[in-house]
């Protein structure tokens, strides 16, 4: 397995995730807005994820790593809201919190190394 296929397929994982809680949201506007919305941002990490890793330079890796990073953080913070207003299903949510809780730490952790990388190669 090549170095990064694991936080890949976690990034896969979490995305279907996020479809499957999408699709079990209530079907009430604002149900159908908040899937729109973490649909989109919920789904995005792992695309970006693959691109950051054929990234051209190592700027453009760290640009690339800093859009995953920002689409995690916008999906938790749905998360929190679905969790805020109880809509079902809850157990779910608090779950896919936490691993994209630990998915942001993982790639804000990258994203440092690989700063701290670029300012050595410099």
């Amino acid at each position: 397995m090549a170095k990064g296929d694991d936080i890949q397929e976690r990034l896969v994982d979490f995305a279907v995730s996020i479809i499957q809680l999408a699709d079990k949201l209530p079907k009430t506007t604002a149900g159908r807005h908040i899937a729109g919305q973490i649909l989109r941002s919920g789904t995005s990490p792992a695309p970006n994820y693959a691109e950051a890793r054929s990234a051209e330079s190592s700027n453009d890796f760290i640009h690339k790593l800093k859009v995953v990073l920002k689409e995690l953080n916008e999906t938790k913070v749905w998360l929190q809201i679905i969790i805020r207003c109880q809509m079902e299903p809850i157990d779910e949510c608090i779950r896919l919190h936490k691993e994209c809780d630990e998915l942001c730490r993982i790639i804000s952790a990258s994203v440092k190394t690989a700063k701290r990388r670029g300012k050595n190669n410099q």
